[in-house]
């Protein structure tokens, strides 16, 4: 970019020549990159109405996630924080891919063949068509995937790989963006599902460029606190499936073992008859769990109470908490606030503010909240509570675990036919007909008082 003269490492003048790198082609199963076939247009008419049969696993949470199962020649996108299960999800996956369908290629860029032989063995897997490949160049790569023409790919980790046709660094934007061009090219050529991890960044955003995420077809998340058993595992892309999924995990020793019913696992260390404690009922895509939501208010020692916050947004806990002080007159100016989602699960739907004000209550007044109450309702700014979606949903699974009672908020009970006030009656007066449980008794309160005053014991 500027003339030299001399050379910075030797400080000789006059050295410097200049060297033109001539770039190498890509290669590809067959040959190098032209070597591959060129698609044909079709016509509207012409293009199959029949859809790729899928891999369908046994792992039903997984499944969940990905739409019904792996589509051939999909390329799919997996990241999540270091340490969180991404390998061990993934390697019992080409493990049981493998003895349904057949080979599997596992290509390991930051682990040697003797740490995943290691994990398998740990993991109890002995699958002998599961093939390991540790490299790091994408030739290298491109030439095994043609040679083998596996059912799957799985390469970890697309940031470690690098190309020589590129003089980047690997895990620059132009190395990312590239082998996974060429990768998701060769899989959709053989029609072969390939699974790509990803690394993430401080803020847990998929490193690299945003253009990864729109080249394959969809895009998993997996989240979950280091120091808890459970993992969540999200759908933030999937052109074969809603992005409204979600799968539960749990790390066991032998591996991610899907939760099929993750609202009683959450539940299971609780305490009845707690005060500060309260059970909330959100929504993680289409699935409602239970969850436990724990604070404490303790007088404060400084001039500036405390407010701290696990699980949940720290901004609704303050909105919680000054409509408590306004609005039901709680001092909590002079207290510290402690708010804690028991299972490392981090709710991120205002439908869980009722439970989250109930816990504060029943602590600051030290009086428990009654057992067997399922608390579901936002919070407004005046006091009132506010409907949220898929109610019934939400009071099908209380019900399923055996809750007997669940506040809500009464404009949701309209036309429902649903018990709302303390008379059991709606406001025709009527039960009528809904798709409401009848094993659960819906009290439907119009502001966050008389929600308290129904949940909290006499």
């Amino acid at each position: 970019m500027k003339w030299m003269g001399r050379c910075p490492d030797c400080g000789e003048w006059n050295t410097l020549q200049e060297s033109r790198i001539q770039e190498s082609g890509i290669t590809f199963a067959g040959g190098s990159a032209d070597s591959l076939q060129a698609p044909s247009p079709l016509a509207l008419p012409d293009i199959p109405s029949e859809p790729s049969r899928r891999i369908v696993l046994e792992n039903a949470e997984l499944n969940r996630v990905l739409g019904g199962g792996i589509v051939p020649g999909s390329g799919i996108l997996v990241g999540g924080d270091p340490g969180i299960g991404k390998s061990t999800l993934l390697i019992q996956t080409a493990a049981e891919v493998a003895s349904k369908a057949g080979q599997v290629l596992y290509v390991s860029a930051e682990e040697s063949a003797y740490q995943i032989g290691q994990r398998a063995s740990r993991l109890g897997l002995d699958e002998d068509r599961l093939l390991i490949l540790a490299d790091t160049i994408l030739e290298q790569i491109l030439e095994q995937i043609g040679k083998v023409k596996p059912s799957l790919v799985i390469v970890d980790s697309v940031q470690a790989i690098h190309s020589g046709a590129s003089a980047s660094a690997a895990g620059s934007v132009s190395q990312v963006r590239d082998c996974s061009a060429h990768l998701l090219r060769q899989a959709r050529q053989l029609n072969i599902p390939l699974f790509l991890v990803g690394h993430v960044t401080k803020e847990g955003a998929i490193a690299g460029p945003r253009v990864l995420e729109h080249m394959v077809d969809a895009v998993l998340q997996m989240e979950g606190e280091r120091f808890h058993a459970y993992r969540l595992l999200h759908s933030v892309k999937n052109r074969f499936g809603s992005t409204n999924e979600v799968g539960v995990f749990e790390m066991t020793e032998r591996g991610m073992a899907p939760v099929a019913n993750p609202s009683a696992m959450f539940l299971a260390e609780r305490l009845p008859n707690a005060a500060g404690s309260a059970i909330a009922v959100p929504l993680e895509g289409s699935r409602p769990l239970l969850v436990e939501v724990q604070a404490l208010a303790s007088p404060t020692a400084f001039s500036q109470p405390r407010r701290t916050v696990n699980g949940i947004d720290f901004n609704r806990l303050l909105l919680v908490t000054a409509v408590l002080s306004k609005r039901l007159g709680l001092s909590l100016g002079t207290q510290d606030v402690f708010v804690n989602v028991i299972g490392g699960l981090r709710i991120g739907e205002p439908a869980a503010d009722l439970a989250v004000a109930a816990a504060i209550c029943s602590s600051y007044r030290n009086v428990p909240v009654a057992a067997e109450v399922a608390l579901i309702g936002e919070i407004g700014l005046s006091g009132e509570l506010r409907s949220v979606s898929q109610l019934a949903l939400r009071l099908h699974e209380a019900a399923k675990l055996g809750f007997g009672r669940a506040i809500v908020p009464r404009h949701a009970l309209r036309g429902k036919g649903a018990r709302s006030g303390q008379n059991g009656a709606d406001d025709s007066g009527k039960r009528g007909s809904s798709d409401i449980p009848s094993e659960i008794e819906v009290f439907g309160a119009r502001t966050v008082a008389d929600a308290l005053d129904a949940a909290l014991l006499k």
